[in-house]
């Protein structure tokens, strides 16, 4: 797992390039709130992502209530963020499909 923390240029870009997602209050983690049709398809993007995110070896903390589902993503090991959080973020959006 990478543990290299990236510097706060290279996440303003990705930012900017990816505007559902934030940087929470501490500036260490990246958070996005998925809203989805109904508690299926949320649960549905639950199970996807977490194949993906088993097989990265880097898991999310995420929560779900009824058709949403909050994620936060940082690197423990590295105390912020590194690589892997934008990558599993990145991987995310294909299972999300026309969520907001």
């Amino acid at each position: 797992m990478n543990t290299t923390l990236l510097p706060r240029a290279t996440l303003d870009a990705w930012l900017a390039a990816h505007g559902h997602w934030r940087l929470d209050d501490t500036g260490l983690a990246l958070t996005r709130r998925f809203a989805f049709a109904d508690f299926t398809h949320a649960f549905a993007f639950m199970a996807g992502v977490a194949l993906v995110a088993e097989r990265l070896g880097h898991h999310p903390e995420w929560s779900n209530v009824y058709d949403r589902v909050d994620v936060r993503l940082t690197t423990h090991d590295a105390g912020g963020l590194t690589a892997s959080d934008l990558m599993l973020a990145e991987l995310m959006e294909p299972y999300a499909g026309a969520a907001q």
